[in-house]
Order: structure tokens, then sequence, then C-alpha cells
């Protein structure tokens, strides 16, 4: 099964250069990594990312990645160079795929040729997603004495037969014993899991929130499963091997998530995910949701350099082959014009416990109608600041439409 596919957009010159749009007010913008690991064990059958088993790469070898990966770094060092970009990394996440198949020393590799050619600033977040079977006490360890910060932990379910309609491979009693190995060794530790999956029950998913909240981690994330098109999980749906997926248990699934949550000391700041005492949020994420600057790198990944966002080629062997002629990876670009960043401005702040200040809006029309709906906060409203209610979180693209 093919991942989704790329949008389209502009041509990217040979040399990756951008355009000179984005030297207005570049100077001082937060600058992020995302390093994209696209190796799995095993697809699961509800995903869509880029991602590979070894028999989809053939031709293609885990063990010379991390050399691509350095290609690209330097690649963009000179890119950036054009344009004066100078800011250090704030934060660094290797994300996948599952990064953790790969060696630990590939990845402190990696995370030493972003500090050395960046830069990376004091006290920076440097987190990798890891499958509970990926890992051990002497990876977890490696990692640490390498620069990481932190580990998100590929929860998803405490229930067997939850995990195994989602193919998730790893014993849901693994998890436990990765996360208290990643605490003994100083990283901070989230899990994420996924409500909804076809077949799961509202009992089922109190026991993984239960589960979750036993392992006492500083952060956790929970997303509804979206059957994306193309993937096996849709097959199994449309030939009525499994239940479609029930949006009413969904939305109950959440409240109950949220209020367990915000009962163990987690504060929600994000739709999907809950910090512990609202100290601890992933700050590379609130990164994308600030519509800051971020350089992606790997097969696949999407970058976004002040206005402009430019994706890689998908395949690996694409990929390598690209960096080694000495050509930029990316396969295309879009400048975004007032208007569209408008809009992403409006969808992604609304998304955030800070909410969105009213005076940003072009058109407050609709914010009367959005309280009467329940769907925003109304004393927020008066203070001056949009904020979505319980609710207005389960529907937040509604809201998103009615302001943008």
């Amino acid at each position: 099964m093919p991942p989704s596919a790329l949008p389209d957009g502009a041509p990217v010159p040979q040399d990756g250069s951008l355009p000179g749009s984005v030297t207005e007010g570049l100077a001082g913008r937060q600058f992020g990594a995302y390093v994209h690991i696209p190796f799995c064990r095993v697809r699961c059958g509800y995903c869509d990312f880029n991602t590979y088993t070894a028999t989809e790469l053939r031709g293609v070898s885990q063990a010379s990645y991390a050399d691509a990966v350095a290609q690209e770094i330097a690649l963009a060092r000179g890119v950036l160079d054009q344009v004066g970009h100078r800011e250090p990394l704030s934060t660094v996440f290797f994300g996948g795929g599952t990064p953790t198949l790969l060696p630990a020393a590939d990845l402190v590799r990696t995370l030493g040729s972003l500090r050395d050619t960046f830069g990376i600033v004091e006290g920076a977040e440097v987190t990798t997603e890891a499958n509970p079977d990926s890992v051990d006490a002497h990876y977890l360890s490696a990692l640490r004495e390498g620069g990481f910060t932190r580990v998100s932990f590929g929860m998803q379910s405490a229930v067997p037969h939850v995990l195994r309609t989602l193919d998730r491979t790893h014993d849901p009693l693994r998890v436990p014993e990765v996360v208290a190995a990643a605490k003994a060794v100083d990283l901070e530790a989230s899990v994420d899991l996924i409500y909804g999956t076809p077949g799961e029950s509202l009992d089922d998913w109190r026991r993984s929130v239960d589960a979750a909240l036993e392992l006492q981690p500083t952060h956790i994330s929970a997303y509804a499963l979206i059957v994306e098109p193309g993937t096996a999980l849709a097959r199994q749906i449309r030939r009525g091997e499994v239940a479609e997926v029930d949006d009413d248990l969904q939305a109950e699934m959440y409240e109950y998530a949220d209020a367990a949550f915000a009962a163990a000391g987690f504060q929600w700041y994000e739709i999907s995910n809950w910090s512990l005492d609202g100290a601890h949020p992933s700050r590379h994420n609130l990164a994308y949701w600030h519509d800051t600057d971020w350089w992606g790198f790997g097969p696949g990944a999407h970058s976004h350099v002040n206005g402009t966002r430019f994706w890689n080629v998908k395949h690996p062997a694409a990929y390598a082959q690209r960096l080694a002629e000495g050509t930029s990876p990316a396969a295309a670009r879009e400048v975004l014009d007032d208007e569209q960043r408008y809009a992403e401005r409006v969808l992604l702040r609304s998304r955030l416990v800070e909410g969105l200040p009213l005076e940003e809006l072009r058109d407050r029309r609709a914010v009367a109608e959005l309280i009467a709906d329940g769907l925003i906060e109304g004393a927020d409203a008066i203070r001056g600041t949009l904020r979505l209610t319980v609710r207005g979180r389960l529907l937040a693209d509604v809201v998103a439409r009615a302001l943008a």
C-alpha cells in the first residue's frame, strides 16, 4: 500500500534556493528541525504516513540513511545562508515511521550534525518517537547521553484486541517497562493514544486512559482514529470486515479522557494534547501551531520558512539519489499569500488553550453565534479572547470555517 500522495506545488530550483520573499521579517523567527525516519517493521492498517517496511525498500539501506540526512543538513545550511537565516534550533523532533528502528548511534549522530551545522539553543527540547518494542534501557540511556530530552511512546491502547485491529505489534505490558526506563535516565516520557478504533468500547477506552495515567508520564496525546482512503483499514471497513468508526462514541471517549486527565492534574493545551500541571507541553508541536519555521529532513518531509512551504520527494531511494547528485530533494513548494496565512493562523491558534485574540479576527460577526451554540467560551470572549469549549474542541473545524 503506497503512502498518501504529496500535494501539488510549484517546481523548486535544483539547488533548493528559497524565494526572496522569505527575507522580509525573517530575523528572530523561531526555528526547529523535524527528521523523518521512514522505516517500520510492520505497516499499521490505519497508517497513511510516508513509511516503508523492509520488503518495500529493496535497494535502500537503513545503514546509510543517516549519511543521506547529513547531506540534506549541509544543503539546508547553504540554502538558509543565501537568505540570511541565522537562527539556532529551538526544538528537534525525530518522527516516522519508527525512528528507533535505527541504532541509537545513528540518531545521536544526526542530532550532532544538526548541532554542528545550525547550533541548538541551551535547554532545547529534543524528542524522538518510539514504539514500545523498539527500545530498551540501554538504548534509552544512549539517547539521553547523546542529547535527547524526551521520548514519545506509541502506546495507542492498553487493550490487546484494539491493538490487533490497529496492527500494532507491541505487548501492552511492555509499555510500563520502557516508560520507567526512560524516566530512570531523566528522559521526559509522553504517551500517544488513539480512540475510536472499530470494535473498541467505552470500557476499553477507559482501560487505556487509566493505564496511561498509571504510567505517570508528563504528557499525553489522544487522537481520534481517522480512516484514511487507501489504507488497509479503509478496505476492511468497505468489505464489512470491521465496523465503521462511530463519531458519537468518539465524542464520548474524548469527553471521558479530558475529564480523567484533568482530574489527574493534566491540562489541555491543544485539542489532542494534555500536559502535566500545564508545564510539559510538546514545544516542537507548539512551534507548528504558532506558525514558526522548521526544516523537515528526510523523504516526504515538509518544511516551512516564513510563508514558503516545501516538501521532499517521497521514496527513500529517490531522496538519497538526489542528494548524492548534489541537488535538492525538494519535490515542490508553495508560497502562501496573505489570505492563506490568515486562514491558517485562525485554524491553528484557535486549537490552543491560549486561544485567539478577537482583535486578530478580520470579521467577528460569527462570534456571537458560536457562543450561543456553545462552541466558544462566552466569558473569555467578553475579555477579548476566543477559546474553545469542550464541545467546540470536538467541532473545531466548524469554528475555524465560521471565522476564516
